[in-house]
């Protein structure tokens, strides 16, 4: 019987390779199954530095590489620039959306550059 990984434990997995800089095999991952991209605005939120920072190296290489699908992640992406979302995650956000670089995702930008918190405004702007 095959056991099949919940999402939790996939965003567990994902978020503890990239702290531990094996940022290698997640791209692997990725670039062999889409399903993963929706997942990533779950491990953007961790707080461990580390892993946030993997996921802008993470987006950068599958960007890099003309991996298309990068793209999945925008719409989990654009759900954490809310005003609501602690302003370190939607920096974070901003920064990937950049980084991903799409019509959609810089679209989402605008809005940002006049944001409350003023590294997140910075970020936008960089961008836009």
């Amino acid at each position: 019987m095959k056991k099949s990984v919940t999402d939790k434990e996939m965003i567990t997995v994902i978020a503890d390779f990239l702290e531990q800089g094996l940022v290698d095999n997640i791209i692997s991952m990725f670039k062999v199954d889409s399903s993963y991209y929706p997942l990533i605005g779950e491990v953007l939120q961790d707080e461990r530095f580390a892993v946030r920072l993997g996921v802008s190296v993470l987006f950068e290489e599958l960007v890099a590489a003309g991996h298309e699908e990068v793209g999945l992640a925008v719409p989990v992406l654009i759900e954490l620039l809310d005003p609501e979302t602690p302003a370190y995650v939607r920096g974070e956000a901003v920064g990937v959306l950049g980084i991903i670089g799409t019509e959609e995702a810089l679209a989402a930008l605008a809005p940002l550059v006049n944001d409350d918190d003023m590294q997140v405004a910075e970020i936008a702007r960089d961008y836009v």
